[in-house]
């Protein structure tokens, strides 16, 4: 299949773009699943692109360019044909996997059995919709490992989602950045107590890193890791009082969707180790009363990130409580450099083979 994407092709696939909607070659959230309900349809946006995602009635999810391979018409305006959608404008039927099954004006014409539309390839997690996002060079999905509080079996995690008017580097930095929660979050019920000043250090692991306080650990948002397994997700833990309810400590999985430029999806799977009579307490608590205040601690995040500059990363003066930060934008820098340069490598050699080529006799 040729990728047809014009956020990752041509001109605009710079390191600056590639950083500013999200980085290639991996997995990324997209949507919560019961945004789709069997036979139904959803526009989306996702790394800056237009995406339509549709459910079959028995439950098969795929996700499309949102883009009829006619005239450049609107898929989501279409109609939901069970497997296949089509375009309002003209007709033309597209499958799942982007094949052409059908130009009702002219049938037999040669559009027709062509996989001329993009499909991406998707998997449900917990309650979330991820696709995988490739270039040109790498269209098949890398390997993808979940993160292990969304697939062990004595762990309870719930799905909370929100669309913040961020870029999705300011919600992973929020997440790298545990002392904020001493003082933006310190009114909650669970991160009002510790040390107002601490050190932290970075402890690398296989999969990512540590960002740590050396010197308090139990007590507060005392840590946090970033995974990259795929798909880049985050685990932190924060303790939780005995008026929570059976279970111990209360984790965080994180995920941000890049939307496009400015705006961001937010994935927050809260969880905790519970099986059999403790998991059903713990739900019934979260439900009727410890949502709310995760809720409103959210939205502190919300108004606090919503509210800064889009430029607010290029006039700082940070100190050691952003090394987490530091190595987190070095780390994203660093791929977008090398995604893009590995993009205009085919597009330099055919260019430098055009110009040395022996003129025709």
């Amino acid at each position: 299949m040729t990728l047809t994407r014009p956020a990752t092709t041509g001109h605009t696939a710079t390191a600056d773009h590639i950083y500013a909607t999200g980085l290639r070659n991996q997995w990324h959230p997209v949507v919560p699943s019961h945004f789709v309900t069997p036979g139904g349809m959803r526009k989306v946006t996702a790394l800056g692109e237009d995406w339509l995602l549709f459910r079959r009635a028995d439950g098969t999810l795929h996700m499309l360019a949102d883009r009829c391979p006619h005239r450049g018409a609107r898929l989501s305006l279409g109609k939901h044909l069970g497997d296949r959608v089509a375009c309002w404008y003209h007709g033309v039927e597209v499958e799942g996997d982007g094949t052409v099954s059908s130009v009702p004006g002219l049938p037999g014409c040669n559009l027709e059995g062509k996989k001329l539309v993009t499909s991406l390839p998707v998997r449900e997690v917990s309650g979330a919709i991820l696709a995988y996002f490739g270039d040109e060079q790498h269209p098949e999905p890398c390997e993808l490992t979940l993160p292990e509080p969304l697939t062990d079996p004595g762990t309870e995690a719930i799905l909370c989602y929100a669309e913040w008017n961020v870029p999705w580097r300011f919600g992973m930095e929020n997440l790298l950045d545990p002392m904020h929660g001493q003082f933006l979050h310190h009114e909650s019920h669970t991160m009002f107590d510790g040390d107002t000043t601490a050190k932290f250090r970075i402890r690398e692991t296989d999969r990512g890193y540590f960002f740590e306080k050396t010197d308090q650990r139990g007590v507060n948002f005392d840590w946090v890791e970033l995974c990259r397994t795929g798909v880049d997700w985050v685990d932190l833990s924060i303790p939780y009082p005995p008026s929570a309810g059976p279970g111990g400590p209360f984790g965080i999985v994180g995920m941000i969707c890049p939307v496009d430029a400015h705006r961001s999806g937010v994935f927050f799977w809260r969880y905790r180790n519970v099986t059999g009579w403790q998991r059903d307490t713990w739900r019934f608590l979260y439900r009727t009363l410890i949502e709310k205040r995760h809720w409103e601690v959210l939205e502190q995040d919300r108004v606090m990130l919503e509210a800064m500059p889009h430029d607010a990363d290029q006039a700082e003066n940070l100190y050691q409580h952003d090394l987490g930060v530091v190595r987190l934008r070095r780390l994203y820098r660093a791929a977008a450099e090398q995604q893009a340069a590995a993009l205009a490598a085919p597009q330099q050699a055919a260019e430098t083979a055009a110009v040395t080529a022996p003129a025709g006799g």
